[in-house]
């Protein structure tokens, strides 16, 4: 028989709960004793904070690392990768490699992107040199579309500044920090429409780095055509995918909830581009993933009791290169049809299988090593102590393919990973 697991939940989703209660858990208030919390970012701010003296045993574990935001902020998540970048460069790593255009040419995923108002007399500089191109401006720490226009003008951002929605443009003091980020004018579509993919990565260490991909993850559909003319920038129903905005367009399909999943986008391209391209593809999303990960690897504090399932949001555009334009702390857990709950329902069955053991207490002393049948439909897509395992062998299971192939052999061969 097994061991009483008492739970909290600050979300009240019938996704968590239901599975909370299908596995004989007790609930219990946030001010009691629990062994499984799935917690807001607001709550994991308030346990790891020092001056609270919080301390967790050995049998709790948590749904977010301390300081998760070096990831899931905008401006962070660019601070991380642009320094990831330069160490890489430093050591002379051949995934800092760039072409003659001064483009990286294995960690060119994310769009040209500044943070205003610290950059913003660098962003002038290149704005001047395609200036009538869109630009997309987003806060650095909202959500779910919150604060989102599109510019292809200087003017529209000193209107903005005047206008009040930010302080000064001139120095480092706004409250509200932005970024601003070179719009993706040749975006996938299908059917006419732009669209863009939300991936699950669950992290379950980061020193040494652990990682799954979910292979369940959906496509968001604009409701409206997409339309490039510039007097199309303001219509947020042409450009933006997240369902928070496009469920109140006239156009909006409840049924489906304008999604796709990753299996029906992978037997279109495949149709339509070929299989190889398509590989390519998703080799090339998990090389970022991988590559995002990495980059907040030497900041995030890595807290044993903690575990982390990130939303990542990426555009593909018409040469099929993938884009990432954001990762999320806390993916929405709202069901918008009956195929979003099952398959939401099974990615929190599959987490807990994989972080808690079976019908037992949690214990962070001991590492959990899932098995195929609890790892459900996730996939293994890094482990480092298994790649470092594996610098030295032959065997082509432990590679990073595709780009990571132009690295075999060489000092950076290290950098493996486990998917299929």
């Amino acid at each position: 028989m097994g061991s009483k697991i008492n739970y909290v939940a600050d979300f009240e989703k019938s996704v968590l709960v239901n599975n909370f209660e299908k596995r004989g858990w007790t609930q219990s208030a946030a001010d009691e004793y629990w062994n499984f919390y799935w917690a807001s970012v607001t709550t994991v701010r308030q346990i790891f904070n020092i001056e609270t003296g919080y301390r967790l045993n050995d049998d709790q574990v948590i749904n977010h690392y301390p300081n998760h935001h070096e990831l899931t902020r905008k401006d962070t998540m660019l601070r991380n990768l642009k320094r990831y970048r330069k160490e890489l460069e430093k050591e002379g790593s051949v995934f800092a490699e760039k072409d003659d255009n001064g483009k990286y040419v294995y960690l060119d995923f994310i769009p040209t992107t500044f943070l205003l108002p610290g950059d913003y007399n660098l962003f002038v500089e290149e704005f001047r040199k395609n200036p009538s191109s869109p630009w997309i401006m987003k806060p650095s720490a909202r959500a779910q579309g919150v604060g989102i226009f599109l510019i292809n003008r200087l003017s529209q951002i000193k209107k903005w500044s005047r206008d009040g929605k930010s302080l000064s443009l001139g120095h480092h003091s706004s409250k509200d920090s932005y970024v601003i980020s070179k719009y993706i004018e040749n975006p996938l579509l299908i059917g006419g429409k732009k669209f863009d993919l939300r991936m699950y990565v669950l992290v379950t260490s980061y020193k040494p780095l652990k990682c799954y991909m979910y292979k369940l993850g959906f496509c968001r559909f604009c409701t409206v055509k997409y339309n490039a003319d510039v007097n199309e920038l303001d219509n947020m129903f042409v450009h933006l995918t997240n369902v928070s905005v496009q469920k109140h367009g006239d156009e909006y399909n409840s049924t489906h909830g304008g999604k796709w999943t990753i299996h029906n986008l992978r037997i279109y391209l495949e149709g339509t581009r070929g299989k190889e391209v398509t590989d390519k593809l998703f080799d090339d999303i998990n090389w970022l993933t991988v590559h995002s990960l990495k980059a907040v690897q030497g900041v995030i504090t890595n807290d044993r009791h903690c575990f982390e399932c990130y939303g990542y949001d990426i555009i593909i555009d018409d040469d099929l290169k993938p884009w990432l334009i954001e990762v999320n702390a806390s993916p929405s857990l709202s069901a918008t049809t009956s195929a979003d709950r099952i398959m939401k329902f099974s990615l929190i069955n599959d987490i807990i299988n994989i972080v808690m053991p079976p019908g037992e207490l949690p214990d962070i002393r001991c590492e959990r090593k899932p098995t195929k049948d609890e790892l459900g439909h996730f996939e293994l897509l890094y482990d480092e102590e298994l790649a470092n395992q594996d610098a030295n062998s032959t065997d082509s299971k432990g590679v990073i393919k595709g780009k990571a192939g132009a690295a075999r052999g060489g000092k950076e061969q290290k950098f493996r990973a486990t998917w299929k």
